[in-house]
């Protein structure tokens, strides 16, 4: 059973949707398959961006208060 995408770390993230992306390449699924994993790609993708923009955002804070 596949951990809820909110739950996951950064890596465990992204490591899941590279294998969605190579399982997608393989083209060995059905169309639903296809669609729903497409779908989990989706959202873990979302859910690094959602990571990286946090990190961002304090790496920008951190410099601001450094004086930078």
């Amino acid at each position: 059973m596949s951990k809820e995408i909110k739950d996951l770390s950064y890596e465990q993230a992204r490591d899941e949707l590279q294998k969605v992306v190579s399982e997608l390449e393989q083209q060995n699924v059905s169309l639903e398959a296809s669609m729903a994993l497409w779908e989990r790609g989706e959202a873990l993708a979302k859910h690094c961006e959602s990571w990286l923009m946090g990190a961002r955002k304090k790496l920008d804070a951190a410099q601001k208060e450094k004086g930078e």
